[in-house]
């Protein structure tokens, strides 16, 4: 821990034959086999349709009026009906949205109000409570929809090596936990379950519903050579390189520090592969709770990223270098620039209660 930061802990800061050829009633043309069958006079103008075995039975095409007009059948009360069916269909999507969020802003106000004393620090806390929100997003849309279409198995495994790298730092040191007594064992907790969250999310898309993946969409990184669903070490290599050379010491702990600089700086660039996913998805929709995970992480990032904004100059080097503390706010700030677009069109998609829909090339999306 550096002093005097927000991180020192507990000090300051037509139709088929009918019946036959039989002629019909009142003199009208021959009957139903392969000629338009009459009735008489008032009837005569109806066509046959099909029937028992290989003969037809005729369903009039239209209502008759009084005066003997044919008049066609009026639609418009199905319109409206079906028009009224979607909005409803919608208005009750809309209120399952807002519920879901609703609960979990009720949860952090809670969670706020008991454990953070009005820290600024609590904001570590609240964006590790969004990524384990958006994780349990995602497992209820595997499991419940039996299916894992649209989610991409690199994002899952960059994030289970993020939640791993953190949790190997936080639970040996105290160096990078939050300031409030979130960051007694809270946080802990929380990056735990959004480990665990993670895990079952990727077995449950590589195993019991792997028929369902789209592998061929998830392609991201897998060029020269790369074999099928390695793309994601195009990520993790170099970054992990980066964390080796460029790292703050408040653990004073070379493999501590490192694993939490990894963490930091690999989900700065984990939800790539998912983001390259919704590109190359040709119709461009998304399923709207694959889509509020990603949203969820996305505010998580928000979060830490307004308390890293304030709270950068503690990521120094041993040496007294503010360069580790430039690099994580570059870092999640492009992350937050690619994501614009997606912000965009789902908040869209909720105001509306439709399908999340990207284009093909958006601005933001085309840099990934």
């Amino acid at each position: 821990m550096s002093d005097g930061g927000p991180y020192q802990r507990y000090g300051t800061a037509g139709g088929s034959a009918g019946y036959g050829a039989q002629p019909g009633y009142g003199g009208g043309a021959p009957g139903y086999g392969g000629q338009p069958a009459g009735y008489g006079g008032g009837y005569g103008q109806q066509q046959g349709g099909g029937g028992y075995g290989q003969n037809a039975y005729a369903a009039p095409q239209g209502q008759q009026s009084p005066y003997g007009a044919p008049r066609s059948p009026d639609h418009s009360d199905d319109s409206s009906g079906k028009s009224g069916a979607k909005k409803s269909m919608a208005l009750q999507a809309l209120n399952k949205n807002v519920i879901m969020w609703a609960g979990f802003f009720t949860t952090s106000l809670f969670v706020y109000s008991m454990m953070s004393g009005g820290d600024f620090s609590f904001l570590m806390t609240y964006g590790a409570m969004s990524r384990m929100f958006g994780f349990g997003i995602l497992n209820v849309k595997t499991f419940m929809s039996r299916r894992a279409s649209g989610v991409s198995a690199k994002t899952l495994q960059l994030y289970c090596i993020v939640f791993f790298f953190r949790l190997t730092s936080i639970v040996r040191h105290e160096g990078y936990l939050p300031y409030d007594k979130s960051g007694d064992w809270l946080y802990h907790v929380i990056e735990m379950m959004a480990l665990i969250f993670t895990a079952t999310a990727l077995w449950g898309t590589m195993m019991p519903f792997k028929s369902t993946y789209q592998a061929d969409l998830d392609s991201f990184g897998e060029y020269g050579g790369v074999p099928p669903g390695a793309g994601a070490v195009f990520l993790a290599g170099p970054i992990f390189i980066v964390a080796c050379l460029i790292h703050p010491t408040l653990n004073n702990d070379f493999l501590s520090d490192v694993a939490w600089t990894y963490a930091m700086y690999l989900e700065s660039a984990a939800l790539i592969p998912q983001l390259f996913m919704f590109q190359k998805q040709t119709s461009g929709v998304v399923e709207l709770l694959t889509a509020h995970f990603v949203a969820a992480l996305g505010f998580g990032r928000v979060m830490e990223f307004m308390f890293w904004i304030y709270s950068y100059h503690e990521l120094a080097t041993s040496a007294g270098s503010k360069l580790p503390g430039y690099l994580a706010l570059l870092a999640q700030f492009m992350q937050l620039v690619l994501m614009l677009d997606f912000f965009w069109y789902y908040y869209q998609a909720v105001k509306n209660a439709t399908p999340l829909v990207l284009p093909s090339h958006g601005a933001a999306m085309g840099i990934v």
